[in-house]
């Protein structure tokens, strides 16, 4: 394996075979192109893995000043690539690394949510949107959602394998389920378009999808709720398939209704999920069940959100107001 593109095959070839999202696929392969290019490697069998990703990580950390999670992210593609492909043990890396740095989330009131989803079009925009406020879902993981994941028997929206492969239920907001509901019939038209022609065919992790006889990649169960318009080619395999719709789009829809509700706040997808957790603190609900409901991985991330709500409150107050 002393090719650089057998290299690579190898390590995509390892990223699906451990279920990774194609996204990581993309990160992890660009990050081990960038780190072939910056030492000039002919022979990555000649790699020595330590000192290498150290000179790698100091470049980007001192001559490029990237942010601290951009370096975090290159180390786990690089970790990935020496243990988990090529056998090698980095040991201990002493890589300048950036200081953290904390910054607050931006959070939108009560009534700048309303004004941006009254600004959204009506329809699959306005539906997400309000999917995105009103559950506190990261974008990809409302994009992703299937037809199976929408339970409006027991009122749940289901997230499989969110950040950190862990699963959780949320309560669908009532004011949404008619909008919910049009969006699944909307996608089960295109969902009978595509059977009509030559098949429905969505992404499955293909071990389950071959553990059902190829049947899940085909079913309505696991059709998109949010299905693109078009069909496209799974880069993975070749095959013409049925995506659902792209992150860039939604931001597209974002950027145009925060200009139309005249919102001066740098406003993202993102923005949404900080929003849904900053006004639940705000009505009293725990720490602990707003964790769970974000897919936190410790309380303490969740913690952010009670700086921003104290502040809205005047906890501390000001000495300026005491003046007489």
């Amino acid at each position: 394996m002393s090719r650089k593109g057998e290299l690579e095959e190898r390590l995509r070839t390892v990223i699906r075979r451990r279920g990774y999202s194609y996204r990581t696929e993309q990160t992890y392969v660009g990050w081990y192109k960038r780190f072939v290019k910056f030492h000039g490697l002919t022979n990555p069998a000649k790699m020595r893995g330590g000192p290498e990703v150290e000179a790698f990580l100091n470049h980007l950390a001192i001559n490029l000043g990237v942010a601290p999670g951009t370096q975090k992210q290159a180390l786990n593609a690089l970790a990935f690539l020496f243990q988990q492909v090529l056998e090698v043990k980095l040991g201990e890396l002493s890589a300048r690394r950036p200081k953290e740095k904390k910054r607050l989330p931006v959070v939108l009131s009560v009534a700048e949510v309303k004004r941006l989803l009254e600004a959204m079009p009506e329809g699959t925009p306005r539906t997400l949107a309000g999917l995105l406020y009103g559950c506190g879902l990261r974008v990809s993981e409302a994009l992703s959602l299937r037809v199976k994941d929408v339970d409006f028997e027991n009122g749940l929206v289901w997230v499989r394998e969110g950040k950190g492969k862990k699963d959780r239920a949320l309560t669908m907001p009532k004011r949404l389920q008619p909008k919910l509901e049009l969006q699944v019939r909307k996608a089960q038209l295109q969902y009978d378009q595509d059977a009509s022609e030559e098949g429905p065919f969505v992404y499955v992790e293909p071990a389950l999808d071959r553990k059902h006889g190829h049947g899940l990649s085909r079913s309505w169960v696991w059709y998109w709720v949010f299905a693109a318009e078009g069909r496209s080619t799974d880069p993975r395999d070749g095959k013409a398939k049925r995506h659902h719709i792209l992150e860039s789009t939604v931001s597209r829809w974002l950027a145009a209704a925060v200009r139309k509700a005249d919102i001066e706040k740098r406003v993202t997808a993102h923005t949404l999920r900080h929003s849904y957790a900053t006004h639940l603190l705000q009505k009293g609900v725990d720490l602990r069940t707003i964790q769970e409901a974000l897919g936190h991985g410790s309380v303490k991330t969740t913690e952010i959100y009670t700086h921003v709500v104290h502040a809205m409150a005047g906890r501390a107050g000001s000495p300026l107001d005491d003046l007489e």
